[in-house]
């Protein structure tokens, strides 16, 4: 299901190009050939968080249990009947997210903290915080 983000967020690659905005992607681990599988999704560049630092202090994660949620399986059904496939290397339980940062001490200007397995973020959200990235840009 990350893959199908991953699409959706690279569709706003030329309006972040022209805001002169960068895409990033962070990942937990790079098991095989996980990340080179990763980027024909991906527009950006994609780095590897060995650490695990990016995914903070406490780990949010979703464990076994999680794959008898409803939410999980719509999701899920919604990833495949758009073509999209997963993997099934590495560990797969830690939640993701979406952040868009500013610059200096802008600070975070929008998150979305995936809640269950497959929970995207709202894609029209992402553009509205680098339009307001690109106004206090514009106000200096």
């Amino acid at each position: 299901m990350c893959r199908e983000e991953a699409s959706e967020l690279s569709s706003l690659k030329p309006q972040l190009d022209e805001l002169g905005v960068p895409l990033y992607a962070m990942v937990k681990e790079n098991v095989d050939t996980e990340v080179q599988d990763f980027q024909p999704f991906f527009a950006g560049e994609i780095f590897v968080d060995k650490k695990q630092c990016f995914y903070g202090p406490q780990q949010r994660r979703m464990g076994g249990l999680g794959f008898v949620r409803l939410g999980v399986w719509q999701n899920f059904m919604r990833a495949w009947m758009s073509g999209f496939q997963g993997n099934m290397k590495g560990e797969g339980f830690i939640l993701g997210g979406v952040f868009v940062i500013g610059t200096g001490n802008q600070g975070i200007l929008m998150e979305h903290r995936e809640k269950e397995f497959g929970d995207k973020v709202n894609i029209s959200s992402v553009l509205e915080a680098t339009f307001n990235l690109d106004l206090v840009f514009k106000m200096f």
